[in-house]
């Protein structure tokens, strides 16, 4: 009798995995390993290449995120600027708030999700939303990565957004992270960034294609202001302040 075929492994798949790790670094394979993130291998590898690029052309600010959650991102983005810029995280460190007026029902029902206490956490984790000390489990991650929340190279500020920002900001800032779902949060931190700023600073915003209120929040943006620029939708939206004015149309 004929033995069965031994299946073909797909060696083209491994390669490709093994080629976005090896740009993703070390640490974004940590925290992706570790559970500690939402973010696929690829939402990750835009934020470290974008953090790439702003050093390599010098562009002056800091770095920023907003929705810390479990701090995996964070983690990644404050090794990567260590001794360059300061971080700072911003997050309520708790239940997130609810989506508004301008958010569309699959938003709110998200929501109900989450305030049933049914929502699931990363790999039977529980959710980041329902833990008691969510600020002090982030600060403690940080530190066991070489990035200690101190107060001045790192940074965590809890709170609401619109509480927080943009009384708390820096006065330049080079490259933002905006992973906060809901419309009115997004447009919020967009409007308060603006003017801070730098020629050639990124945004990377997470939900671009996944919650309509982000979308088209960060749309009437661009709308807004001609000096930002969207460079990508997919897998996050990128978005740059150009460094020269935009050349209207002769």
């Amino acid at each position: 009798m004929d033995a069965a075929p031994r299946p073909i492994p797909d060696v083209g798949g491994f390669l490709r995995k093994a080629t976005l790790a090896a740009r993703l670094g070390r640490i974004g394979v940590m925290v992706r390993r570790g559970g500690l993130t939402y973010l696929s291998a690829e939402r990750l590898l835009r934020i470290r290449q974008e953090l790439k690029r702003l050093q390599r052309d010098n562009v002056p600010g800091e770095a920023l995120e907003f929705g810390v959650a479990l701090g995996g991102s964070a983690i990644m983005i404050a090794r990567h600027v260590r001794g360059q810029r300061r971080f700072l995280g911003y997050d309520v460190f708790g239940l997130i708030p609810p989506p508004g007026a301008k958010d569309p029902q699959a938003a709110h029902q998200r929501y109900a999700e989450i305030t049933s206490g049914h929502s699931a956490g990363i790999g039977g984790q529980l959710y980041y939303g329902y833990r008691n000390d969510l600020m002090g489990e982030v600060s403690g991650r940080l530190a066991s990565f070489g990035v200690p929340v101190d107060g001045h190279s790192v940074t965590l500020v809890q709170g609401r957004f619109e509480e927080t920002v943009p009384a708390t900001l820096p006065d330049q800032v080079a490259f933002a992270h905006i992973d906060c779902d809901w419309h009115d949060p997004v447009a919020h931190i967009l409007a308060s960034l603006l003017p801070r700023l730098s020629p050639g600073a990124a945004i990377v915003i997470d939900d671009y294609e996944d919650y309509g209120g982000c979308r088209s929040a960060t749309d009437a943006f661009l709308a807004a202001h001609p000096e930002m620029e969207m460079m990508a939708t997919s897998p996050n939206a990128l978005l740059r302040r150009r460094t020269t004015p935009r050349q209207s149309a002769s």
